[in-house]
């Protein structure tokens, strides 16, 4: 009797202390939809714990090792944003970053995969510096109200075309550049049940209709043997092959600060991007700045040097994120949910990867169209603040980067402020941003 009554006792408790330490109520969210937000984003990320490996994998990098490294990354920088900055932003190896450590610094710059993590790590310390000195939570703030609301608009139209993409319901054309794909491509009719289920839940304001959505799509996947049913639940992890592999000495090499470089500026303006996107999303912005940003910014320099460690390449903010706010998630207790996730899937690697691209593009698609309601925040009557947002609106989804679309954007805006004679509106942090951007171009244009 004594154990019957005290069980609903210690589940009040630890509710209560949840409750307290994220602040649920003053978020207006509950356990369950945190948990429901952390389960969805994690599963509009879990691809990363299949494509991570695959990609790493041409540069050399033993794919046993990746595999774990890159589910321990992201659940040690996921953990420290849901837990140090109570936000709902999970954070793994970046998708573009691991591309350039591959096929540009490993393959083509012929530099071995372990002097690669090297340089990796001291990136993951120059951000962690540059976090604690507070450069880049200065720089978050600084920049202006009309490219915070186009950028998370901006990140709608490029996960959405994402989305499309995996779908293959928009494809390359030589002609046009992209078009329309064929709806006899059974990914493309798949694609669009999953879309239909989700918007016919949203709409009836069903709890979790992305996540059904995204099941639903999966399993119907399997049923047409579009799909491969998981032939086993759990398998171990080896990440001795990675872990602690990283080559310090030669990283220091003096050709290698370039790189170093630009790792750092490609994930820190991805990183921005990603936070100031989701954080509008979610209603976290404050009077133009986000709170708590410092803590938010110290959590991928974590994750980077962490996962430097273990063996995979820079760790950053995912996009994806805004599909769990989507369906809810408005603090870290989402990231906690998604963080155990990630360290489940490093033992189970053969599930995570039951789940087809065709089944999470309409969750991005969706989410894309949700994201767009910031842009009606911008004050598009008045010419010097609609430019800029259109520019960056438009650059992002185009060039595939939330950092070139914000970097166009914050010169564009300078720009158009200096022919207005609004000089007072540009502050000292875009002049310093916009000197950097225009020195990255003609850097890019030389080489």
């Amino acid at each position: 009797m004594y154990a019957f009554h005290r069980r609903p006792f210690l589940q009040r408790q630890r509710t209560a202390l949840l409750e307290r330490y994220f602040g649920l109520a003053e978020n207006q969210t509950t356990v369950r939809r945190e948990l429901l937000g952390g389960l969805t984003t994690f599963l509009t990320m879990a691809y990363i714990v299949v494509v991570n490996p695959q990609i790493l994998a041409k540069a050399g990098v033993p794919i046993e090792g990746v595999v774990f490294a890159t589910c321990a990354s992201a659940a040690v920088a996921t953990l420290v944003m849901g837990l140090y900055a109570n936000y709902p932003i999970a954070l793994a190896p970046g998708m573009s970053l691991n591309a350039y450590f591959t096929y540009t610094v490993c393959l083509g710059m012929h530099v071995p995969w372990r002097t690669a993590l090297g340089v990796i790590f001291f990136s993951g310390v120059v951000f962690l510096i540059l976090t604690v000195s507070r450069v880049r939570e200065q720089i978050v703030n600084g920049i202006p109200d009309c490219l915070k609301h186009s950028t998370a608009g901006g990140i709608g139209m490029f996960i959405a075309f994402v989305g499309l993409r995996n779908a293959n319901l928009v494809v390359a054309n030589p002609a046009t550049f992209v078009s329309l794909g064929s709806f006899a491509n059974h990914e493309a009719q798949l694609a669009c049940v999953g879309l239909a289920i989700m918007l016919v839940l949203m709409t009836r304001k069903v709890s979790g209709a992305i996540l059904i959505g995204i099941l639903a799509t999966t399993l119907l996947g399997m049923l047409r043997g579009m799909a491969e049913w998981p032939t086993k639940i759990f398998s171990l992890p080896h990440p001795s092959s990675t872990w602690l592999q990283l080559d310090l000495r030669g990283a220091l090499h003096l050709g290698l600060f370039e790189i170093i470089f630009v790792f750092l500026f490609v994930d820190l303006f991805d990183n921005v991007g990603t936070l100031v996107g989701v954080c509008e999303q979610a209603g976290f912005v404050k009077d133009g700045k986000i709170p708590r940003v410092g803590r938010a910014l110290i959590s991928d320099a974590v994750g980077t040097v962490f996962g430097s460690l273990t063996g995979t390449s820079t760790v950053t903010s995912y996009i994806e994120s805004a599909a769990g706010v989507a369906v809810g998630a408005r603090t870290g207790l989402a990231n906690v949910f998604t963080a155990a996730l990630f360290l489940l899937a490093a033992f189970c690697a053969p599930l995570a990867a039951a789940i087809p691209g065709y089944a999470t593009a309409p969750a991005l698609i969706l989410v894309g169209a949700l994201m767009t309601e910031s842009l009606g925040r911008v004050e598009w009557s008045e010419f010097t603040e609609a430019v800029p947002a259109f520019v960056t609106l438009l650059a992002t989804p185009l060039t595939f980067s939330i950092a070139t679309g914000l970097s166009l954007g914050l010169i564009s805006y300078t720009l158009v402020k200096i022919a207005s004679g609004k000089f007072r509106e540009i502050s000292a942090v875009i002049w310093i941003l916009t000197a950097l951007f225009i020195l990255r171009y003609v850097y890019l244009a030389a080489g």
